[in-house]
């Protein structure tokens, strides 16, 4: 049976505070919590982790990344529009306010596109252009009426973990039924990356079902690259079982954080990674444990939130 999702929406406008009430007092400093990208960074490589979420090591973003990071915004603010006006003209519209949003906010985002780049600026600004449109024959966005939009989520497990992260999409049915999605601008997975991207959306099906008491009914990757998507049902056994791999993900953290023991696991990946020159496995030295950080390690940038 087929799920309708409807074009009625339940989001609420903010509380709007009197005028002497309107600089809150300072919210006290999260405490450090599990995401779903430094999860699956500790579970490819501990060391990675430490010097994403410890050292916080900067790392230099890639043509695709920031490509992600854009599409991901013109989305967002598309479904901000009266559901009329979100046609792929409109969303060509979005592209150049939110580059040049992006590009002011970090400024070295132009050396991506110093002479000898993998692709000019125009050439990358098309890119992201066929993205949008690939997204539009997946779906007509005038038909839907997301709950939310780059939600953030938290919540606490049984055991004390604390989980975060930010959700693309949160649509809800007519019934209730919850349905997450999340876009990918790279391709169709081969079995190791889709089993990544099934990780990421566990996670957040696991923090929606504690939030709300309900299974999400849908897990929908949507590919912009090739232009497929990928479905998936979780139950509640399942979700169960992967709340006891992420207890034990944040116990072997734990772990590492007092002796500062974040190993390397040497793999696939270690040519396309930042770190490589200050890695043990390849000749490197890590800098000096700074010791577990307070508060909010592990949380997730805006890169990660568009991964591709």
């Amino acid at each position: 049976m087929s799920v309708l999702w409807p074009s009625v929406s339940v989001m609420s406008d903010p509380l709007t505070l009197p005028a002497e009430q309107e600089t809150a007092p300072e919210k006290p400093p999260r405490r450090p919590a599990l995401s779903p990208s430094r999860a699956s960074d500790f579970k490819q490589c501990p060391l990675l982790y430490r010097f994403r979420a410890v050292d916080r090591i900067p790392e230099i973003p890639t043509q695709a990344q920031v490509r992600g990071t854009v599409v991901h915004a013109v989305l967002e603010r598309l479904f901000g529009l009266p559901a009329a006006e979100r046609v792929p003209d409109r969303a060509h519209e979005l592209v150049a306010p939110v580059w040049d949003e992006l590009s002011a906010e970090s400024p070295e985002l132009a050396e991506l596109f110093a002479e000898g780049a993998e692709l000019p600026f125009d050439g990358w600004l098309e890119s992201v252009a066929r993205m949008v449109d690939n997204y539009f024959e997946l779906e007509d966005p005038r038909r839907l009426e997301p709950e939310a939009c780059e939600q953030l989520v938290e919540t606490e497990l049984d055991s004390g973990v604390l989980l975060r992260g930010y959700v693309d999409r949160l649509d809800v049915g007519r019934g209730g039924e919850l349905r997450v999605v999340d876009y990918k601008t790279g391709t169709a997975p081969r079995e190791i990356f889709e089993a990544k991207a099934l990780f990421q959306m566990k996670f957040y099906a696991l923090v929606l079902w504690r939030l709300r008491g309900e299974v999400p009914k849908q897990l929908r990757l949507m590919y912009l690259t090739d232009k497929q998507s990928l479905s998936y049902a979780p139950d509640e056994a399942e979700l169960r079982r992967f709340e006891r791999t992420l207890d034990a993900i944040w116990t072997a953290i734990m772990r590492a954080a007092k002796t500062g023991d974040f190993r390397a696991n040497p793999g696939r990946f270690c040519d396309w990674c930042d770190h490589k020159q200050r890695c043990p496995a390849f000749g490197g030295e890590p800098p000096e444990y700074p010791g577990w950080p307070e508060p909010a390690a592990s949380e997730e940038s805006t890169l990660d939130r568009s991964d591709q």
